[in-house]
């Protein structure tokens, strides 16, 4: 046991899953969960649902070539929210993103039903732009 908040556990899971099991990501989802990424880049917008998010996630990898990875850096969690805070690397049209990022997530029943982006450098613009 490792004594971490249970929120914080499933986004470990959940990071853990990216880029391989797409399966896992959407069971730690609600169904109606709905994630914001902010701006005016091609990635940016609001997916509801599961397969809308998990699509989306998708996205990213397809985008950047099967480049696109995500280091978790740190974790917080409480009985409502949890934020992740990590790393995002990827080349996408000759562009390089070394970036971080953050994840504003509410958690209900075990689940996340609300993921908000929140890219912490210009870069991730530049790279989605």
């Amino acid at each position: 046991m490792t004594g971490e908040h249970p929120n914080a556990e499933l986004t470990r899971r959940v990071f853990a899953a990216f880029g391989h099991d797409p399966k896992a990501i959407s069971a730690a989802m609600s169904r109606d969960v709905i994630w914001r990424v902010p701006g005016n880049t091609m990635m940016s917008g609001e997916y509801r649902g599961r397969r809308a998010v998990v699509e989306f996630l998708r996205r990213t990898g397809l985008e950047t070539g099967g480049t696109y990875r995500s280091s978790l850096s740190s974790v917080l969690a409480n009985d409502e929210w949890a934020l992740a805070v990590y790393r995002a690397v990827g080349t996408r049209n000759g562009i390089e993103l070394d970036v971080d990022q953050a994840l504003v997530i509410r958690c209900a029943d075990g689940l996340w039903t609300e993921v908000t982006a929140v890219p912490l450098d210009s870069a991730f613009d530049a790279f989605w732009g």
